[in-house]
């Protein structure tokens, strides 16, 4: 288990504005969204200091990921090549139901309103058990490196309950903040926000957002 995790969700995205489910599939940053991201980017270089470039920096594949890693860097004042990409922290497999719009499927399905874990019922999806032995050997092969990692809402609540040995429905009770991170360190887990205004020394965010 590390000793110490800084977890970021991914900016806001299209589908994330329009109530899309997204699961492996993808659509890009908003502007918000890529705002948010240098902002965390911010947020870390502050954090860290001079020990910025002793982390290891772990995103997922998915597209949404690579853009907001590439604009955490920026935001940290580092290269993006120390980004390593692993499928094992993408987002849960959402199966038929990506793309949908949540409202339709919650009217389709009235017995998930009163549910927060409505998610693993996605037809094709992937399950919890899937999720967390995926994650697990993440984990297992980090070691007690120090790690940052750009995840998603979903995966990353299930990471937080992992290293936090919450109970199953504490698990769909986290919130899922993108103005935010969650620094992990010693057995204690601490929301850090961020302000997505906090843009200074930003680069042309709609340009770079276009060529990650």
């Amino acid at each position: 288990m590390p000793a110490e995790l800084y977890i970021l969700r991914h900016g806001q995205t299209d589908f994330n504005a329009e109530r899309r489910l997204q699961g492996q599939c993808n659509s890009p940053l908003t502007a918000l969204g890529q705002r948010q991201a240098y902002a965390m980017g911010r947020a870390l270089a502050r954090q860290l200091g001079e020990q910025k470039q002793q982390w290891q920096f772990v995103s997922s594949p998915l597209g949404r990921t690579r853009q907001t890693s590439a604009l955490v860097c920026h935001g940290m004042g580092i290269t993006t090549e120390p980004v390593q990409y692993d499928a094992r922290v993408q987002e849960v497999g959402l199966g038929d139901w990506e793309h949908c719009q949540i409202e339709q499927l919650l009217l389709d399905n009235p017995q998930f309103k009163a549910r927060n874990d409505w998610y693993l019922e996605a037809p094709q999806g992937e399950r919890l058990p899937q999720v967390q032995a995926r994650l697990r050997q993440w984990l297992e092969d980090l070691g007690e490196q120090k790690a940052i990692v750009v995840s998603h809402g979903l995966t990353g609540m299930i990471l937080r309950a992992m290293l936090m040995n919450l109970s199953y429905e504490q698990i769909w009770l986290q919130e899922r903040p993108q103005d935010a991170l969650f620094h992990y360190h010693n057995g204690t887990l601490t929301k850090i926000a961020v302000d997505p205004l906090d843009l200074q020394g930003a680069p042309e965010l709609s340009a770079l957002s276009a060529s990650a």
